[in-house]
C-alpha cells in the first residue's frame, strides 16, 4: 500500500474490513512486519478480528525513509501517515495495537485525530516523554549494533538495516530529544485503552 508517497509492505489475516473489526498493529522502533512473527495470525484466531500489520517507511521491505528523521517523527507518523494506511487498507472500525514507538504513534493518533473508526487502543510499553533509563538502554543497543551481533540479526528483517537503525537511534540520542514530551495526548482520549508495561522492560 502507499502512504506519504512511500510503498509500505503489509499483510492481513482473518476477516476482511466490513465483516469484523480490524486490529491494526504498529511495530516498535526497530521492528517490522516480519518481526511480529506469528502474533498477528494468533490474534486473528483468538479474537475473530481481522488483523493488519505493516512496516513503516525505512523498515522491513518498505521504501526507505527520508533521513534524518525529524525529532517529532512519532507525531508525523501518528497524525499523518497512519490515517493514510487506514484509508488505503479500507479499515472501517479498528483497535490500534502498538508496541513501544508504535504504541506512542497509536496514542498520538487517538489523542490528536478525530477518527470514529478507532474504537480502542492496546499500548504495549508506550513512550510519552524521554526517560533517562530509556536513553541508557538505547545507548546499550547502539553498542550492540556497532560492536555486537545485533546488526546481522536485524539485517534479516530490514532491506536497509543501517537506515532502519540509525533513523531511529539518532533521534533518541539527539540531545534536543531530551525535552520531548507528548503526554498531553492522553487527556484527549475518548476510547477504551489497555496499557501494558513489563516490570523488567527497559
Amino acid at each position: 500500500l502507499t502512504a506519504d508517497g512511500k510503498s509500505l509492505e503489509y499483510r492481513c489475516w482473518g476477516p476482511a474490513p466490513g465483516t469484523a473489526p480490524t486490529l491494526v498493529m504498529l511495530h516498535e522502533g526497530l521492528g517490522s512486519l516480519g518481526l511480529w512473527r506469528d502474533m498477528p495470525e494468533r490474534l486473528a484466531v483468538a479474537t475473530g478480528c481481522g488483523v493488519l500489520a505493516y512496516s513503516r517507511a525505512g523498515h522491513g521491505a518498505s521504501d526507505s525513509a527520508d533521513l534524518p528523521r525529524p525529532l517529532d517523527f512519532h507525531t508525523v507518523e501518528g497524525t499523518g501517515v497512519l490515517a493514510e494506511v487506514l484509508d488505503a487498507a479500507g479499515v472501517q472500525n479498528c483497535v490500534l495495537l502498538g508496541h513501544s514507538d508504535g504504541a506512542t504513534m497509536a496514542a498520538i493518533y487517538a489523542g490528536s485525530v478525530s477518527d470514529m473508526r478507532v474504537r480502542g487502543l492496546v499500548l504495549i510499553a508506550p513512550h510519552f516523554f524521554t526517560e533517562e533509563t530509556g536513553l541508557l538502554a538505547i545507548n546499550d543497543v547502539l553498542a550492540q549494533f556497532t560492536e555486537g551481533d545485533l546488526r546481522p540479526k536485524l539485517a534479516r528483517h530490514h532491506s536497509d538495516v543501517d537506515g532502519a537503525f540509525y533513523g531511529w537511534n539518532n533521534v533518541w540520542l539527539d540531545p534536543a530529544f531530551a525535552a520531548w514530551n507528548v503526554a498531553d495526548v492522553i487527556d484527549h482520549w475518548r476510547i477504551p485503552v489497555l496499557a501494558i508495561q513489563g516490570t523488567h522492560d527497559p
